[in-house]
């Protein structure tokens, strides 16, 4: 289960980290910094959602 869900976090984090990044975008947050936290903050938020679809995925019901 480890190796799918690591497989599955290469997706779900960048697909998190980009929303987030153009998130900050949208909202006006132009600057490097602001830029660099949100993405970080998608990458971290997206380590319990790929958990979760790993555990539903390897269970197989």
């Amino acid at each position: 289960m480890l190796r799918l869900g690591l497989i599955l976090y290469l997706f779900i984090g960048t697909t998190f980290a980009g929303s987030a990044m153009i998130a900050a975008l949208a909202a006006g947050y132009d600057t490097t910094m602001p830029v660099i936290y949100s993405s970080i903050a998608g990458f971290v938020a997206a380590i319990p959602v790929a958990w979760l679809v790993a555990r539903e995925l390897y269970s197989g019901d």
